[in-house]
């Protein structure tokens, strides 16, 4: 068995556990492998739905804890969708992943767990993920209008456009990002140094001081 190179609560031996999987699902795995204590598959898109449905009825993997996104720009197919399986019974996880781009879909997994949802819903919104069946495909944790997908490698640190409320039109509105000149000065000076220059708010106790007199020893 790998060696668990994290803190993570203990688990049972998962030995024999990946070649009995690989039985069960056959040419539905294109590969597979042991990191860091877990067992890893990858399988085939199109299959993800039936190979998900053989876990967690035939291997017991119950609850679907978490579905996460990975965007490896130089490939192909860029984007890695992550299940992440848990087994009550049996207390063992195991992640299976599939490969898609932007364009193809991916088979949604709300038929096996309403919870896929809104994880579809996560990985779509941060990545622009496809997800083929689901009910409900629309941006979770952005904002309305949003655009882009802020989790893949190409998007900008700053984002396209900025929010705020516009007094004169008393409403929030969207512009444009603009970084102003003085936000792209950066002092490493630790003020425990002795930067030479007022730090913000200090020039209130500076004023106080001088009002009271300095304190006495």
């Amino acid at each position: 068995m790998a060696t668990v190179l994290h803190s993570a609560p203990k688990y049972a031996p998962s030995d024999g556990v990946l070649d009995a999987l690989l039985v069960r699902l056959g040419d539905q795995v294109i590969a597979s492998r042991e990191e860091h204590g877990e067992i890893v598959i990858d399988v085939a898109r199109d299959q993800v739905e039936h190979v998900l449905r053989t876990l967690r009825d035939d291997e017991a993997f119950q609850q679907l804890m978490d579905i996460a996104g990975v965007d490896y720009p130089d490939r192909a197919e860029r984007f890695e969708v992550v299940y992440c399986l848990l087994s009550v019974t049996r207390n063992l996880r195991l992640i299976v992943k599939v490969s898609t781009d932007e364009a193809t879909p991916v088979p949604t997994v709300t038929t096996l767990w309403p919870n896929a949802g809104w994880y579809e819903r996560e990985v779509y919104d941060m990545f622009g993920v496809l997800f083929a069946g689901n009910p409900d495909l629309r941006r979770i944790l952005t904002d309305y209008g949003f655009q882009g997908h802020p989790f893949r490698k190409d998007f900008p640190l700053t984002g396209y456009v900025e929010l705020r409320y516009s007094e004169e039109d008393k409403r929030v509105v969207y512009e444009p990002v603009r970084l102003a000149q003085d936000f792209r000065q950066f002092d490493y000076t630790s003020p425990w140094e002795g930067a030479n220059y007022v730090l913000p708010g200090d020039e209130k106790a500076a004023d106080t001081a001088q009002t009271a007199g300095a304190p006495k020893p």
